[in-house]
């Protein structure tokens, strides 16, 4: 497998996935995987938990079938602004964040412009919870790749390639292989996820690695392809976590 912590999966609590924590772990751990981050829909999304879901994720073990498990969340984008529907990023609640835009908080939605989607995203990059932006290829939320990559890599934010959103058609592969140039060119580490929403998918990455591959992307610049060395990463950033 190319990764080896797979940082963008949900379960059951976001209704519209199908496996629990438990079965996600288990998977994980028959395939090799050495973490996995647990990232259901902050409130913003229809059918997502509510917030005594990230309050209470404390009860679960720190390993589950033998797999390191972060207590995230994937954060909703709901302004061209870079706000968030949900910020609080006390240790008690979430440990991880990833931030997505969805086309269903826009009222009447209409396709932004490139600079107002980047705009809002190097505004989001000031917000010190935010740790990977989900699914930044989508065509919904086009972006100037340049101006996006060289701001993720000055405050630190990491790019995300998401098997699902190529594999639904929300990302054209081009637009993935844009995304993968400029990352390349300005040295700006990427994430690869999932984005699972049932066990079976998740750490299963071969659309994106056939991409990362026909671009010629360093394996270097993959962060949670060497899981020791994305923990260190993490713990630099919040030293506080057990992992």
């Amino acid at each position: 497998m190319l990764i080896q912590a797979d940082l963008h999966t949900h379960t059951v609590a976001s209704t519209h996935a199908y496996s629990t924590v438990t079965e996600n772990c288990l998977y994980a751990a028959q395939i090799g995987l050495k973490c996995i981050a647990m990232t259901d829909h902050a409130m913003k999304m229809p059918d997502a938990p509510h917030i005594w879901h990230f309050g209470n994720m404390r009860v679960l073990p720190r390993k589950i079938h033998g797999v390191t498990v972060i207590k995230g969340v994937e954060a909703n984008i709901i302004d061209y602004d870079g706000g968030l529907d949900i910020t609080d990023g006390k240790p008690y609640t979430f440990e991880f964040m990833v931030a997505s835009f969805h086309r269903y908080y826009f009222e009447n939605f209409v396709t932004p412009s490139p600079s107002a989607v980047t705009d809002a995203y190097i505004k989001l990059f000031q917000n010190a919870s935010v740790d990977v932006i989900g699914h930044p290829t989508t065509t919904r939320f086009p972006v100037e790749w340049e101006r996006f990559i060289k701001a993720a890599r000055e405050y630190e934010k990491l790019p995300e390639l998401n098997e699902s959103s190529i594999r639904t058609g929300k990302t054209p592969p081009e637009t993935a292989m844009e995304m993968l140039r400029a990352c390349k060119k300005y040295d700006c580490p990427i994430t690869v996820n999932t984005d699972a929403h049932f066990w079976s998918g998740v750490g299963q990455t071969p659309i994106c690695e056939k991409i990362i591959d026909e671009a010629g992307f360093p394996v270097r610049l993959i962060a949670n392809a060497d899981w020791e060395a994305f923990r260190e990463r993490l713990l630099r950033k919040r030293p506080y976590l057990d992992i």
